[in-house]
C-alpha cells in the first residue's frame, strides 16, 4: 500500500507540471497534512505533549530528513539530470538501509537478500530506461546526481533510526513529523516563489496538494513506519523498487502511456527479486528472534 501510494506520488508530480511549482508543492504538501492530522489527531497530540516534548529533537529530524530533504532532492535532481538516473539512484535506498544497519547494528545481510536487491535494481534500471541499452550506455552523472545522492542518504538515515522513535500513538508521531517538515520547507518554497520558476497553485495544483497530502504523505508514511516496526528497515527497503514499477503501471492506466514488453519483464524482476529477499529475510529473522530489526 504504501508503495502503491508513492507510485500515485509519481503521476501527481506529472499533473503537476504548469499548475504548482515543485518547493511550492512540498509546502503546500505539508501544510495541509499538519490541518488534517491536527483535525484529525489535535487531541491525541496535546496529551502526548509530555512524551513529545523531550523527544522533539529526534522527532524534527526525522519529519526533516525523510519528509522535506529527500522531496526536495528528488525534486531539485529532476531539473539537472534524467528521470531514468533519478530512478535508478532512488533503487539504491535499500542498499544503503542494508549498509547503514550493518555500520550501526551489525545487522547482517544474506545472499539471498543481495541476490533479490540486485534482481529488483535490475528492473528498475529496465523500466526507466525504456528497456534501452542505448540510454543505459549513454547516461551521464552531474550535478543533479549529487542531489538525488543527498536525498537516498536522507531516506535511508531517516529509515534506519526510525527504531528510536518513542512510544506515540501514530498520530501524535505524524503530526510532530508533519510539523517539521513544514516548517523547513517553507523557505525552499520562498526562494522558488522568488525565482522565474515559482508557480502559484491553480485549482488543479490544490488538488494534487491535497492528493500527495493525504496518500503519499499521511497514509503512506504511517504505514511504512508500520512495516518497519513489523518486519525491520532492511526488509521494508527492499520494497521501495515497486515504486518506479507502480508509477508506471498507474501512468498506462491514467495517463495512457503504452505499455511495453520490457514492462513486463521489469515487474517480473522486481516483484521475483522482492519475494527473494523476503523469503530471505523472513527466515533468517525465523531463525534469530533475539536480533534486533
Amino acid at each position: 500500500m504504501t508503495t502503491l501510494f508513492w507510485g500515485g506520488n509519481a503521476v501527481a508530480g506529472k499533473l503537476a507540471v504548469g499548475h504548482i511549482s515543485p518547493m511550492v508543492l512540498t509546502t503546500v504538501r505539508w501544510g495541509v497534512a499538519v490541518s488534517l492530522l491536527l483535525l484529525i489527531g489535535g487531541k491525541q497530540f496535546w496529551q502526548d505533549r509530555h512524551i513529545i516534548r523531550p523527544h522533539l529533537p529526534l522527532l524534527f529530524t526525522y519529519g526533516a530528513l525523510g519528509f522535506t530533504v529527500f522531496n526536495v532532492s528528488l525534486y531539485s535532481a529532476l531539473n539537472h539530470t534524467s528521470v531514468i538516473n533519478v530512478a535508478i539512484e532512488q533503487a539504491a535506498v535499500p542498499a544503503v538501509i542494508f549498509i547503514g544497519n550493518f555500520i550501526l547494528f551489525r545487522m547482517r545481510v544474506s545472499a539471498l537478500q543481495i541476490f533479490g536487491f540486485t534482481l529488483s535494481l535490475i528492473g528498475v534500471a529496465i523500466v526507466a530506461s525504456n528497456g534501452s541499452l542505448e540510454r543505459l550506455a549513454a547516461l551521464e552523472i552531474n550535478k543533479g546526481d549529487m542531489f538525488m545522492g543527498i536525498g537516498v542518504l536522507a531516506y535511508a538515515a531517516y529509515s534506519v533510526i526510525l527504531r528510536y522513535k518513542p512510544d506515540l500513538h501514530w498520530k501524535s508521531l505524524m503530526t510532530t513529523m508533519a510539523i517539521a517538515a513544514f516548517i523547513v520547507s517553507l523557505p525552499f518554497a520562498y526562494f522558488e516563489l522568488q525565482s522565474p520558476i515559482g508557480i502559484l497553485p491553480d485549482a488543479q495544483g490544490w488538488a494534487i496538494g491535497f492528493y500527495t497530502a493525504i496518500f503519499p504523505a499521511i497514509i503512506a508514511q504511517v504505514l511504512w513506519i508500520k512495516g518497519i516496526d513489523l518486519i525491520g528497515a532492511n526488509r521494508a527497503g527492499i520494497f521501495i523498487n515497486l515504486v518506479p514499477i507502480i508509477g508506471t503501471v498507474l501512468a498506462v492506466v491514467l495517463l495512457g502511456e503504452v505499455f511495453g514488453l520490457y514492462h513486463a519483464i521489469a515487474m517480473a524482476l522486481v516483484i521475483g527479486g522482492i519475494w527473494i529477499a523476503e523469503t530471505s529475510g523472513r527466515k533468517a529473522h525465523r531463525n534469530a528472534p533475539d536480533v534486533p530489526r
